[in-house]
């Protein structure tokens, strides 16, 4: 086995958890990490699902105890009501990425358009921060049903390459009245039925392309992405609790430029 092509799952895979579930955009980062090391092609795109199935398994892996509580406790009005609303949340972008999802995978996968959507993106969380609010959603029990539904049509946002799917819930969920570790935590949470039917979408689309002698490099993709995922949400929860978003609003706007620059 390449040695060299380890590394390269290794760095991809942290690529990938490091940037899935903050708001800045895992497509852009994959694009410029794929490129500088020399990872690209139709084997690059099958690696990427299995590092995204990786990501989101590291989330259901940190939501364990709560995810098995919701099942449990599913005759309960409480649960039930969290089971719908993750369900009215993710209904818009599973519908909407069915009905686009060629369109947008043929016309908007390029790096002018991600980079653009990082820079509009990293503004926008400017302007939305500077918009005074007061929350009236402050944990996942007091969700409604149309802030649930509001979230999921910020979700699709994130249909185009660049914008951030954690970034558009986020924000979409701080215009609706969430706190922000509500917010935060409700993006986690979507993250997981979303990023599934993705993945297992888009592994169903790439399966002639599955060959027993990538299994070690998808796996290692895999391991890397689902413990640096399991990290990033542990510590990005912690930050919220503390910090607003600004940083990475600029984090985006400088990232997009080198996109640009690096691209054009």
């Amino acid at each position: 086995m390449d040695n060299l092509l380890v590394l390269k799952a290794v760095i991809l895979g942290i690529v990938e958890g490091l940037s899935e579930f903050l708001p800045i955009s895992s497509t852009g980062h994959l694009i410029i990490a794929g490129d500088l090391l020399g990872f690209t092609g139709e084997r690059a795109k099958t690696f990427e699902i299995f590092i995204q199935l990786g990501a989101v398994l590291g989330v259901v892996w940190f939501y364990r105890r709560k995810l098995l509580g919701i099942v449990a406790g599913l005759n309960q009005p409480s649960m039930q009501r969290f089971a719908l609303n993750i369900l009215i949340a993710f209904m818009p972008a599973a519908v909407a990425g069915l009905l686009f999802h060629k369109t947008i995978k043929e016309h908007l996968f390029n790096p002018v358009s991600v980079a653009a959507a990082l820079i509009i993106g990293g503004i926008v969380i400017l302007l939305i921060e500077r918009v005074p609010r007061q929350p009236h959603v402050t944990s996942l029990e007091d969700l409604r049903p149309m802030d649930a539904f509001k979230v999921g049509i910020a979700q699709m946002l994130a249909l185009f390459p660049g914008v951030s799917r954690s970034g558009a819930t986020i924000m979409g969920g701080l215009l609706t009245g969430l706190s922000r570790t509500t917010a935060t935590e409700f993006s986690f949470f979507l993250a997981m039925p979303t990023m599934f039917a993705a993945t297992l979408y888009e592994l169903y689309k790439s399966r002639e392309l599955l060959q027993a002698e990538d299994s070690l490099i998808f796996a290692v993709g895999f391991v890397s992405a689902f413990l640096t995922a399991l990290l990033v949400v542990k510590l990005f929860l912690a930050y919220v609790g503390r910090h607003d978003f600004t940083v990475f609003a600029y984090y985006r706007i400088v990232f997009g430029a080198l996109v640009l620059v690096y691209f054009l």
